[in-house]
């Protein structure tokens, strides 16, 4: 589930929490680490359970036309394409996410106003309608559809996202993330599946979780000495002028660069700047490509950083 890069992105986050928070523990920040990568994983049964969700809410929705005292035809004849989408029917008889969600206590019982709220608002947008207004009715055309409407407009939803950013402080930024893997999860979902095939939380489990440990606890372990060396390569810049966010990843970068001697020095100096332009200043981008060059070359003369391997001498 989390690549190389959202890896950092947690680490940055947990980082900079700890840096505003002077009287906090390392011990602390390693744990909300952790926590950080459960909720995310959590946020991602959630969506997939939501979607399942609608299911039940649209079946509902044509109980109720059938109930009134003077149904129309479209009541006493409703369209079924939606409540008989093939891979919904998957995601919702999913022993899988039954298995997660039971082992980690979520679900959307409480919430039953706001899913039917949602749903509401699915059915009156132009993915439904297109969709269900469509003669065409096979698997392809059914998980083509469930996927557009889910990136189109469920996650866009001002209400879903007001209700995520209430419950985890931590969700926010984990929402892009936890789509695109829903939208590849679907795509998983096959004419003969009995089962969804959920993604794992780790890609590499080995490699990845000690990626991670590694790179929160060396950034902090190695932070003195590394800003002994930024403040001499920030030229006319004082450690306390630098924005928080652009220290933290200058540390980061020093850190990965040190550690793993297999990441070539190209690709964690332009992965740092991405992030500091996406995370930080204006400037921030090149502000870090400049210090980061700097740096690289000279730790990499005094034997500092040390890469082995074809293609990472250079």
């Amino acid at each position: 589930m989390f690549n190389r890069r959202q890896l950092r992105i947690k680490v940055l986050h947990i980082l900079y929490a700890f840096h505003v928070d002077k009287g906090g523990s390392v011990t602390d920040a390693h744990k909300l680490l952790h926590d950080s990568l459960e909720k995310t994983y959590d946020l991602y049964l959630l969506m997939l359970m939501l979607i399942g969700e609608f299911q039940d809410a649209a079946i509902e929705r044509i109980e109720a036309g059938r109930m009134k005292k003077q149904p129309t035809p479209e009541d006493l004849h409703p369209n079924t394409k939606f409540v008989n989408n093939k891979p919904l029917r998957v995601i919702i008889k999913s022993k899988s996410i039954a298995k997660e969600s039971a082992n980690r206590k979520l679900g959307w019982g409480q919430e039953k106003e706001l899913v039917k709220k949602l749903f509401k608002s699915l059915v009156a947008s132009e993915e439904y309608a297109a969709y269900m207004e469509n003669k065409e009715r096979n698997f392809q055309h059914d998980r083509e559809s469930l996927n557009r409407m889910f990136r189109k407009h469920i996650v866009n939803d001002e209400d879903l996202q007001e209700w995520i950013e209430e419950k985890s402080i931590l969700w926010s930024d984990d929402l892009d993330l936890v789509c695109s893997i829903i939208l590849k999860t679907v795509k998983t979902i096959t004419e003969d599946s009995d089962d969804l095939l959920l993604s794992g939380m780790w890609k590499e489990e080995g490699d990845d979780k000690q990626f991670l440990e590694d790179l929160f606890s060396k950034t902090l372990d190695l932070s003195k000495e590394h800003d002994a060396r930024i403040e001499k390569a920030a030229s006319n810049w004082d450690l306390d002028r630098i924005a928080a966010m652009d220290l933290i990843l200058l540390r980061m970068a020093l850190a990965e660069a040190r550690t793993f001697e297999t990441i070539p020095l190209k690709v964690t100096m332009n992965e740092y700047i991405d992030l500091a332009k996406f995370y930080s200043t204006e400037k921030s981008g090149a502000f870090v490509n400049g210090v980061l060059e700097k740096l690289f070359t000279a730790m990499r003369e005094d034997g500092t950083i040390v890469k082995t391997g074809r293609g990472l001498i250079e």
